[in-house]
């Protein structure tokens, strides 16, 4: 059993963890999620365009992201940038970095979806006299929006329990206000378990999120 002592810790700082979860990692992971996703979109049209050198250069930067860690990612952004003069509070800079890291991913998971579109469609959008770029607004990227929104989603899940790296970079996330409370009362295992436990609510929630979206795209195409 719980002592009280405990007890009234755990309860004393839940609103403290939940307060930072809403505050931080929440809007951190939603904002570099929307940034990455765009990103990941613009990455995916310029290979599945095949454009000259720029298709080289978006390899180059999936190759150099996707291989190395987002905690290294974090140090070298954080510590290398202020030597060339560029300077950013804590918060945008683990913004911009979660975003180059997931906009890699995502512009895998985007190009694999758009390639999974027949090819006929694209022919038969010129047929009717539509541009390359109408052609990709109205009939090739909702289809791989579809096919991407799970993959994308899932991203978006893993990203809110990675935000905890940000912490390295001086970010006061969820996770980091939870060892600020637990280094005040040495009291460590029960908050740990606790600030889990706000994790697994936001995923579950989620999680929740993800499967109605699905059911609705699911329609959409049933409609379409």
């Amino acid at each position: 059993m719980l002592e009280q002592s405990t007890i009234e810790l755990l309860v004393s700082s839940f609103p403290k963890i939940l307060e930072y979860g809403l505050k931080v990692t929440l809007p951190l992971a939603t904002i570099a999620f929307i940034l990455s996703t765009i990103l990941s979109v613009f990455v995916a049209m310029v290979q599945y365009a095949n454009v000259p050198v720029l298709r080289q250069f978006c390899r180059f930067y999936i190759w150099i992201i996707r291989g190395t860690p987002l905690l290294v990612q974090l140090m070298v952004a954080f510590y290398g940038l202020p030597l060339l003069g560029i300077h950013s509070n804590p918060f945008l800079m683990a913004v911009i970095v979660f975003t180059i890291n997931e906009g890699a991913y995502s512009a895998e998971t985007m190009r694999a979806a758009m390639e999974a579109v027949p090819a006929g469609q694209m022919e038969a959008g010129y047929c009717v006299g539509m541009g390359y770029m109408q052609i990709m607004w109205h009939i090739i990227l909702p289809q791989a929006f579809r096919t991407a929104f799970p993959s994308l989603f899932n991203s978006l899940i893993s990203m809110v329990k990675d935000t905890s790296l940000a912490s390295s970079i001086t970010v006061v996330e969820m996770f980091t206000r939870t060892k600020q409370i637990a280094g005040q009362s040495y009291n460590y295992l029960p908050l740990y378990l606790e600030v889990a436990l706000v994790y697994l609510i936001f995923c579950t929630v989620l999680t929740y999120i993800q499967g109605r979206g699905e059911m609705l795209l699911g329609s959409y195409g049933i409609r379409k």
